[in-house]
């Protein structure tokens, strides 16, 4: 009789089963079998806070093919990964099955676990079972339950109070759309100040030039508001210049730099941030892959400890690769010191360090980015450290009013920095002359320079992670979904790579500040952080967690549904009056200058809210919640003159309306007018009278696809530029592209978009000639699929040229236009 063996994902159940042989049958359950329904009363409150699961439609078929192989099978190993997530997956399945009454009354159940997907892992997991873990099993119930609580408890109110202007808030998502907005006003806020700094160019005996910083000035040090304005700057400066200098002190000190710890989830979504330029969610779902092609160690986890077969590993790959010089005496040995630190499993680390990136020719170009980033922090952190030697030069004016200091510090050792330097966190090296105490020095120039004081950054992906974990808000394995959530529900939105907070986002913010401020305050969600912690670790019980949470809660919802909708808009109108209705000048102005008769103030419509006179309907004035920001198009609104002409001739006119700027045009023999709406990230620079007749011209009609003969259209939807041909849509990453894009390059994405669509759905190209083997593995095919033929290895699909036909294309051509891909 075989056993069956239970895991998330087909293809960790393909990988698994080449290293168990035939007495093991390996079935995925494509993701969790069931969850709470998107409604109320799903968590019981009157019935002690059960929770009435319901199974997914799509996992049915899945749990009767375990259930049919298990009429034939003596165990039940639930192999499920090895976090809090996982574990809940094995427990469902199980219970599924127990009501099902599915399991007979021999089958022996074994829950096992493993880091790594590698085939002494998964050996090893087998020979030591055990049973499901029962706290980590709570501390799941209890994140479920505390997220759809606060989710179905809260968003209904958002719905009434605010009529759909914000549709939901969450337990997680909430307080980091906070620190957003909190950011963002921070930034506003700001004022600059002026500071200037001096410095000097010296010319030692050998005629080089060093420059120093001016540290001592009158026998008082130098701080940074030493010198607010350019009169008694050019005072010293003048002062300094009549003086001689001298070397007076020249220090030097052996530093040693130690390398970074191997990554967690977070890390690496940092890291990747910064170094590949890709989103924590992309950074998840590419180590995902990885992790089931057995290429890397789990990768959700809050651990930097490394195990002693991995340490073994990175030791041999350095003595292989660059000498035992490169070694340590002794291991490296990371402990975690994370605030909240959960799930710590293993650091993130290749399962094999001599499977070096060179090597990984199966992956594609973001895989084997990734791949490369974790190989070499985690081979760096078992490296010697680097040696640096750091120098200060202290130059000093003969009477010693006066003191310069200048530093520097050079790699004597490269150690750890000769396999990974992080692109923002190495220091570079600055070379300094060899300068001797008591030797004369030439002034040659005083550097006079202003500067002005700047805000704190706004956030960037990888920024916002740090500070949620910093702050103990939500987990590693939740960062990804939560930035991703706040822009899809357009509560924040990215520019050049910034998050920065919307209209929508900002009112949400205010609006749970004056009724639900306990919920996004940082100290109270790292707290629940803590009580999940302590339910996964057996210290306190799940349901004495969510009863606490839900009273508090309950009395907060009355508390806010008790003010009528006139209640809310006034205080929130008055919380965000300095950002609404500020003039320019700093002054509230919150008269209707359509009017001069009515007050401005927010109102909500079914799509959201905007800014509107109180004196409707006799006066119609609208704008979008804030339009006074800098080079806004909606500034227009009450210009009747035309921005200019369309090539016939015909007026552009520039309006505003209740969901922001639009372009207007009128063509002879038209009842109506053509309009189209200015998109978001356009400033007026951006939108020049060419701009305006482009965004007009769309939808462009491409022409007929070469397959069907049918239309290919070009256009801006709500999620940005996207390609149409019959029922597939393909979106475009530039969005300028829109207006320049040709035939072969959109049946290009749409080929891709197809081929994604067919994955999605469990379909496949037809298979209509194998041309051979590649170099390295797997055969190299060519497929049918809907908009053409194309060229299929691994997991690379490719566009056969219009000028190659199937009858003629060689397996060495195929591989060229293969690798070509993979370079892009």
């Amino acid at each position: 009789m075989t056993n069956v063996v239970v895991v998330e994902s087909p293809a960790k159940a393909k990988t698994i089963n080449k290293y168990l042989g035939s007495q093991y049958k390996v079935l995925a359950s494509y993701g969790h079998v069931r969850n709470l329904p998107k409604k109320n009363g799903s968590i019981d409150v009157d019935n002690d806070f059960n929770p009435k699961w319901e199974i997914d439609t799509k996992s049915k078929k899945h749990l009767d093919e375990i259930i049919k192989a298990l009429k034939s099978s003596s165990k039940l190993i639930l192999a499920t990964d090895p976090d809090r997530e996982g574990e809940a997956i094995s427990w469902h399945i199980l219970e599924i099955l127990k009501n099902k009454k599915a399991l007979k009354a021999d089958i022996a159940v074994e829950r096992v676990v493993f880091n790594a997907i590698t085939k002494s892992a998964i050996l090893s997991a087998i020979e030591s079972p055990r049973e499901i873990d029962t706290d980590l099993v709570e501390a799941y119930l209890a994140r479920n339950s505390l997220d759809y609580l606060m989710g179905f408890n809260i968003s209904p109110v958002l719905w009434q109070r605010l009529r759909g202007a914000a549709k939901s808030a969450g337990r997680v998502q909430s307080p980091a759309l906070r620190l957003v907005v909190d950011r963002e006003i921070e930034i506003e806020k700001f004022k600059s100040e002026e500071y200037w700094t001096i410095s000097a160019d010296f010319k030692d005996e050998n005629d080089n030039i060093v420059q120093a910083n001016l540290s001592l000035f009158d026998q008082q040090k130098v701080e940074k508001f030493s010198f607010q304005n350019s009169e008694e700057t050019n005072i010293t400066a003048s002062d300094l210049e009549k003086k001689e200098y001298q070397v007076t002190s020249v220090t030097s000190q052996k530093r040693n730099r130690n390398p970074y710890a191997p990554f967690t989830t977070s890390t690496l979504q940092q890291s990747a941030s910064t170094n590949l330029k890709i989103s924590p969610r992309d950074v998840m779902s590419t180590a995902q892959k990885l992790y089931e092609a057995g290429l890397i160690t789990y990768m959700r986890t809050d651990g930097i400890e490394m195990a002693s077969e991995g340490i073994a590993s990175a030791r041999k790959q350095i003595s292989s690769s660059l000498g035992d010089d490169f070694l340590p005496e002794k291991p490296r040995v990371f402990k975690n010191k994370a605030k909240n630190a959960q799930e710590a499993h293993e650091c993130i680390r290749p399962t094999d360090f001599s499977q070096t990136p060179e090597k990984a020719k199966t992956l594609n170009k973001s895989e084997l980015d990734l791949y490369t980033l974790i190989w070499r922090r985690a081979l760096a952190s078992q490296s010697r450290a680097a040696e640096v030697l750091q120098t200060t030069v202290l130059i000093s004016s003969s009477c010693n009013s006066a003191q310069f200091r200048l530093s520097g510090q050079v790699v004597t050792f490269e150690g750890h920095l000769k396999i990974f330097q992080d692109a923002k966190k190495e220091d570079e090296e600055k070379r300094i002359p060899n300068l001797k105490e008591k030797s004369k020095v030439k002034l040659e120039k005083v550097n006079r320079e202003q500067h002005f004081t700047e805000p704190p950054p706004r956030f960037n992906e990888a920024s916002l992670i740090k500070r949620l974990e910093e702050e103990g808000i939500g987990r590693p394995s939740t960062y990804a979904s939560i930035i991703s959530k706040i822009q899809e529900r357009n509560y924040v939105k990215k520019d050049k790579n910034r998050l920065v907070p919307e209209d929508t986002g900002r009112l949400l913010n205010f609006f749970l500040e004056a009724y639900f401020n306990k919920y996004i305050e940082y100290d109270y969600t790292a707290k629940l952080e803590e009580n999940l912690d302590d339910i996964s670790s057996g210290e306190k019980k799940w349901k004495e967690v969510i009863r606490s949470f839900w009273e508090e809660l309950s009395q907060s919802v009355e508390y806010a549904m008790s003010f009528s909708i006139t209640e809310v808009l006034d205080n929130l109108n008055e919380k965000l009056a300095n950002y609404l209705f500020d003039d320019g000048s700093g002054k509230i102005q919150k008269k209707c200058s359509a009017c001069n008769n009515g007050e401005l103030g927010i109102k909500l419509s079914k799509t959201g809210a905007f800014i509107g006179c109180s004196s409707y309907p006799d006066c119609k004035y609208s704008r979008p919640l804030n339009a006074n920001s800098e080079n806004n198009p909606a500034e227009l609104i009450t210009q009747e003159e035309p921005i200019g002409q369309d090539t016939n001739g015909n007026d552009i006119f520039l309006k505003n309306g209740r969901y922001g700027p639009y372009l207007e045009i009128f063509y002879a023999g038209s009842d109506k007018p053509k309009r189209s709406a200015v998109p978001k990230h356009y400033t007026l620079d951006e939108l020049t009278i060419e701009k305006a007749r482009q965004l007009l011209e769309l939808p462009r009609n491409l022409g007929l696809h070469p397959e069907d003969q049918s239309e290919v259209i070009a256009a801006i939807g709500p999620y940005g530029p996207y390609i149409k041909h019959g029922k597939i849509y393909a979106n475009m990453k530039d969005f300028e592209e829109v207006f320049s894009i040709g035939m072969n390059r959109a049946v290009e994405l749409l080929v891709e978009a197809a081929e994604k669509k067919n994955n999605r759905g469990g379909r496949a190209g037809k298979e209509l000639k194998i041309l051979g083997s590649h170099p390295n593995g797997e055969e190299v095919k060519i497929m049918s699929g809907r908009y053409g033929d194309y060229i299929k290895w691994n997991k690379i699909n490719v566009t056969i040229p219009k000028e190659k036909s199937i009858q003629s294309l060689t397996l060495e051509e195929s591989i060229d236009l293969i690798e070509a891909k993979r370079k892009k």
